[in-house]
């Protein structure tokens, strides 16, 4: 099915609530328990399957939002993947509640990824208006984003180290896995409620996310992208670069390269999932054809079409978002 929706107002809006600082105190420390669904029969793809293990985590209140009846929290625990930078092992998110869900409200529950610039503003903005809607967001920092990459580290979730970028990518797969197990024994949270919301690389790395969790039953994908290679091989800025790609094989050899973290790739499994995409127009960084080759591959579900560039898609956040809640709280 496809929607289209008219422009909204600005995402400005969503961060008009005024954030009360919360006394500081001892975080909240206990253990959860990570145990994979049936892998094999949901098809989980091999890179991202994890065995059963037990995680300590901390939760501190970071703020309230009060007159968006939000309380945020900072968690920690460790990663399930040891990588070359200590601080990247110590997987940071963000949790915002809903005020009033508890064991007898239960609220629906999603992972969050954020966008390539990762300074939480899109992530933050999107999990605020969804704990105001009703469902609670955990905000999940991506390898080698936020307090996981140290001043001065080199490392980036993105190089041109292929290598190094597959690592960080599997590593916040396998972190969104652990973070799903925590969310989904929460006491305020309904276990079998739980989603997927990521935003442009968000969505790209979600896919995989989504792919690999299939406890993630409600999966909204924004500004997506699928058939990396094709969508990006011929554009503009990537033309500096295509005689280095020549040395790999060209396009090709690219495509094989990219595939294991190619949204595309995990088609058959995204079609098991309930799977909203949110699309832009005239996206100018990954290309509407790029969003429908995906849709096209996942089974021709839910998509809506709002008008706009990949950043000017922002002008439609509202309409989108209130499709994102309709989504994930079913």
């Amino acid at each position: 099915m496809t929607r289209r929706t008219a422009p909204g107002v600005s995402a400005l809006l969503l961060m008009l609530a005024t954030s009360a600082p919360t006394a500081a105190a001892e975080p909240a420390r206990g253990s959860f328990r990570y145990d994979p669904v049936d892998d094999a029969t949901h098809l989980v793809p091999e890179r991202y399957r994890m065995p059963a293990r037990d995680f300590d985590y901390a939760l501190a209140p970071r703020y309230e939002l009060p007159h968006a009846n939000v309380a945020v929290f900072d968690l920690t625990f460790p990663s399930a993947v040891k990588s070359a930078v200590p601080a990247n092992d110590t997987v940071h998110a963000e949790f915002f509640l809903p005020k009033g869900a508890s064991a007898g409200a239960k609220v629906p529950g999603v992972v969050m990824l954020d966008i390539l610039d990762g300074r939480g503003h899109v992530a933050r903005a999107e999990s605020v208006w969804l704990a105001q809607h009703g469902v609670a967001s955990l905000f999940v920092y991506m390898a080698h984003y936020g307090p996981r990459r140290p001043a001065g580290s080199p490392i980036r979730l993105l190089s041109p180290n292929v290598e190094q970028t597959m690592a960080g990518i599997r590593q916040t797969v396998l972190d969104c896995r652990a973070a799903t197990a925590w969310l989904a024994a929460r006491p305020e949270v309904n276990a079998d409620k739980l989603g997927f919301v990521g935003t442009s690389l968000g969505s790209i790395v979600g896919a995989n996310v989504a792919a690999a969790e299939p406890r993630l039953k409600n999966v909204c994908l924004l500004l997506p992208a699928g058939g990396l290679v094709d969508a990006l091989y011929d554009h503009p800025q990537a033309k500096p670069y295509t005689g280095l790609l020549d040395l790999v094989g060209g396009k090709e050899g690219l495509k094989r390269i990219v595939a294991p973290i190619d949204p595309l790739t995990y088609a058959p499994q995204l079609r098991q999932r309930n799977l909203l995409m949110v699309a832009a127009t005239r996206d100018d960084v990954l290309p509407p054809s790029a969003a429908r080759a995906l849709w096209e591959a996942c089974g021709r579900q839910t998509i809506v079409w709002v008008d706009g560039t990949h950043v000017g898609a922002a002008a439609n956040i509202v309409p989108a978002m209130r499709a994102v809640t309709d989504h994930v709280s079913r």
